[in-house]
């Protein structure tokens, strides 16, 4: 069981170790896709035949290659898919921890929260797309055309539900606009989270999300996302956030009874990970039968979940193992947006047809991936600061009204602010100073060093409806 003494991040370690390996699980599977054609997806066509197929890659002609028992070995990876499910509950719980005991301001909640998961976004949109056309030009390879390239530059305010403009980039953000749908009907679900108590909200959401789901598999002729079949409306109708509404609310749910020192938690680890291993082997039969698709989405995440609970809250047993999780856990969503152009330019231009070559590279494929998400995040900061910088700067051009800005909160001395979306700063000194307009400078420190800022760069702690203890990306995750 968690000490409810020990500081959160500690507590919360193996939280961010199921961000790590889901990303690394999804970078796998698309490895392997792109390696062999898209050999194998699930098919509805029962259990015994899916493993049928499944098995094609490994089987030889009797006699055991050395390359027989890796191939063996990849098979996990086939559905590493499942994890995107994984993500969404993640962020139902991570979630509701961000808002424990304050005031949701839905206005300051959402602000904060999309620009939490769009900042990322477009550093990786916009550094991508300059490295892609250089790669494109030196290799004679693919190029995102013009028109791609300005939607997924300029998402969201172009871009459609269907992902067909960002797939055209990058196949695995069709996530992103469901994670974004997620956060703004997140203020909804918590008022009736509060309101209706934890039990009625998950079997009201259930029996939203399994009526919907019968819907779209038997009338509105989708599929769900990991599946390649001919249907009328493709994987559309699952790429809505209700096809998997319950598994976010469950992720609330569990948040909700951890904060109240019980829920699923707190199970003993041999409990949890037999009722995991239950729920997901009920899930893994499901997903090869059209009926199954109706439940899976709810059943593979949360036996993916509890049995990786498990596992992580014994890795994260040690102090400096904690702090290596929490940290590539910070860095797990940038992993994810960027993962799919190491896989697609690794294999296209490098790996080709050569199985030997592709089991070399794919570990550097991972670690490499992990290098470009850290620049990714510590570039991030700096690209915030010179678009907004240039947006304040073109406004003062442009502005021709003398009438001062109003202040959006007033600054003083001892205040707890925000510096870079970080706590832990106090105001020390406020000056008021004059260049053509009022403004005001705050000397803040953290207890080790002090810095002069614009109050414009400084955010209230007390305006926050959350907070970062669950991790920097939690917001997506």
């Amino acid at each position: 069981m968690v000490n409810p003494k020990m500081p959160r991040s500690q507590r919360l370690a193996w939280l961010e170790g199921i961000r790590s390996v889901a990303a690394v699980m999804l970078l796998l599977y698309h490895a392997q896709l792109l390696f062999t054609g898209y050999a194998y997806t699930p098919q509805p066509t029962g259990l015994i035949e899916n493993l049928r197929q499944l098995l094609t890659p490994v089987e030889g002609t009797g006699a055991i290659d050395p390359g027989f028992f890796l191939r063996l070995l990849g098979i996990p990876t086939w559905f590493g898919f499942q994890f995107v499910d994984v993500f969404v509950l993640i962020s139902g719980f991570s979630l509701v921890l961000s808002v424990k005991d304050q005031h949701l301001e839905v206005g300051s909640f959402l602000k904060r929260r999309l620009l939490r998961i769009l900042w990322p976004f477009w550093t990786v949109a916009w550094l991508s797309y300059p490295m892609l056309w250089a790669i494109g030009v030196a290799t004679h390879s693919y190029i995102p055309s013009v028109w791609h390239t300005f939607a997924g530059a300029t998402f969201p305010l172009l871009f459609d539900y269907g992902g067909e403009l960002l797939l055209a980039t990058s196949g695995p953000w069709w996530f992103v606009p469901l994670i974004i749908s997620f956060t703004i009907v997140f203020p909804f679900l918590w008022h009736l989270l509060q309101r209706w108590g934890p039990r009625n909200l998950l079997v009201v959401s259930t029996l939203i999300t399994l009526v919907y789901r019968v819907l779209a598999t038997y009338q509105f002729g989708g599929h769900p996302t990991y599946v390649i079949l001919d249907t009328p409306t493709d994987w559309h109708p699952f790429l809505l956030f209700v096809s998997k509404l319950s598994t976010f609310v469950v992720g609330m749910v569990v948040a909700r009874l951890y904060t109240q020192g019980k829920g699923p938690v707190f199970w003993k680890p041999q409990r949890a990970f037999l009722v995991g291993l239950l729920l997901y082997t009920i899930g893994f039969v499901c997903q090869f039968y059209r009926a199954g698709w109706v439940v899976v989405d709810l059943l593979l995440p949360m036996g993916l979940a509890l049995c990786c609970m498990v596992v992580f809250r014994a890795i994260a047993q040690p102090r400096w193992m904690q702090s290596i999780l929490v940290w590539l856990g910070a860095h797990s969503y940038s992993y994810f947006l960027i993962h799919n152009f190491v896989v697609d330019r690794t294999v296209r231009l490098v790996i080709q047809d050569d199985l030997s070559l592709y089991y070399w590279l794919l570990p550097l494929m991972v670690i490499g991936t992990l290098i470009l998400a850290v620049l990714a995040d510590y570039a991030t900061p700096m690209i915030q600061r010179v678009v907004l910088g240039l947006l304040r700067d073109l406004d003062y051009v442009l502005t021709r009204t003398t009438v001062p800005p109003r202040r959006r909160w007033s600054s003083c001395v001892g205040d707890e602010v925000l510096y870079q979306q970080k706590a832990g700063w106090t105001i020390l000194k406020v000056e008021k100073l004059l260049d053509e307009r009022e403004f005001f400078l705050c000397q803040i420190s953290d207890g080790r060093r002090s810095l002069w800022v614009n109050e414009d760069d400084l955010e209230p702690v007390a305006k926050r409806s959350g907070s970062d203890a669950v991790g920097r990306n939690s917001a997506f995750f």
